[in-house]
């Protein structure tokens, strides 16, 4: 769902008596995607995010990779003539979870569209920011990211087919119809390619997890903030769950969807998921605390979740306004190692606003 934690945050200084021209269309139920025009930008709807998190390995030892590029449509100069009129907002985040560091390196990036700055192309995945872009070629995934101290050059390979999450790609995040996303995963991913850090680069192999969301519906007034994962499980399986929290903390909604390599999807009622806290990391930079370790039911099954480190925390304040925890978990059960994935943690620092 995620990505989740999208807000148009940039102060846009505009002509007096600009407003917006259209409402922005509705997610529905029933609506068939469609690829691979569905893999591409639809500039109509409020928000959007293509979000690929991973596990890699380079010769001395594992680290998480996380690239995300968000598109929001503020619809507050749709009649102003202007080529410069804000009319579509690109933001990017990348990051690297590095045990041997110690804590997330991470950089960010933002544009409004045009101008040779950015653009996200409508007939396939082709978004990009500069020098930073995500592209769906022949049979996956590119991804290149010049961050401030460290550097992607990627290729993510997609064997296993499209998984629509939800009814059919139709997601509910709430209890009312109109807290909806369109949404779909990629799971079980093959990486290749390089990361450079501090300009030391070298080869590295993984496995990753794409998604792919949008939506122009703003969250539920009563809801703070989400806990999400998708989890890359060892078998080729994939498994995502997520709940969002009301102000209390306490599940407002919760959906889960398994499937086994190549198999057909189960998907799982809120009441079928749990997320339990079982070990609590405070941030020494903003004070924040976050669940860093988790023990997710799924239907009958439990995962215990284990952060490759503890210190995972992003601060999007200068793009995306908010601070959130986005790490590589491994997950656990009868207490072996059966996957590994991502968890995120969003609203804990305060509540969310999308």
């Amino acid at each position: 769902m995620r990505r989740r934690r999208f807000l148009a945050s940039s102060v846009l200084l505009l002509p007096a008596g600009v407003v917006a021209a259209e409402e922005y269309p509705r997610v529905v139920p029933g609506h068939t995607l469609q690829f691979p025009k569905d893999a591409g930008a639809h500039p109509a709807f409020r928000s959007e995010w293509w979000y690929i998190t991973g596990w890699v390995q380079d010769a001395r030892g594992n680290f998480g990779i996380q690239v995300t590029f968000f598109r929001n449509k503020p619809r507050v100069a749709e009649t102003n003539p202007s080529a410069f009129a804000p009319r579509q907002l690109l933001f990017a985040h990348a990051a690297i979870a590095d045990p041997r560091y110690g804590k997330l390196r991470h950089d960010q990036r933002g544009a409004r569209t045009g101008f040779g700055l950015a653009e996200a192309g409508e007939e396939t995945t082709d978004v990009w920011i500069g020098d930073w872009s995500l592209k769906l070629v022949d049979d996956g995934y590119d991804a290149k990211i010049a961050a401030r101290d460290f550097e992607f050059d990627l290729h993510f390979s997609s064997p296993q087919a499209v998984l629509l999450q939800g009814q059919q790609g139709f997601s509910r995040k709430g209890t009312t119809l109109a807290n909806a996303s369109y949404y779909y995963s990629q799971p079980q991913l093959p990486v290749s390619g390089r990361v450079a850090i501090d300009g030391n680069g070298a080869a590295v192999t993984g496995v990753a997890w794409l998604d792919h969301e949008w939506s122009s519906e703003a969250m539920a007034a009563e809801a703070s903030g989400w806990d999400w994962i998708g989890i890359n499980l060892n078998d080729g399986g994939g498994l995502m769950a997520f709940r969002i929290r009301d102000h209390s903390g306490s599940p407002l909604w919760a959906v889960g969807t398994f499937r086994e390599s190549h198999g057909t999807p189960r998907s799982f009622d809120p009441n079928e998921i749990r997320f339990t806290a079982l070990r609590r990391w405070r941030s020494p930079r903003t004070g924040v605390e976050y669940p860093v370790a988790m023990l997710v039911k799924v239907g009958d099954v439990e995962y215990a979740l284990e952060p490759l480190m503890d210190d995972q925390e992003l601060d999007s304040r200068a793009s995306t306004g908010t601070i959130y925890w986005e790490g590589a978990v491994r997950a656990i059960r009868g207490g072996q190692e059966v996957g590994r994935g991502y968890l995120e943690l969003t609203g804990y620092w305060k509540p969310l606003k999308l």
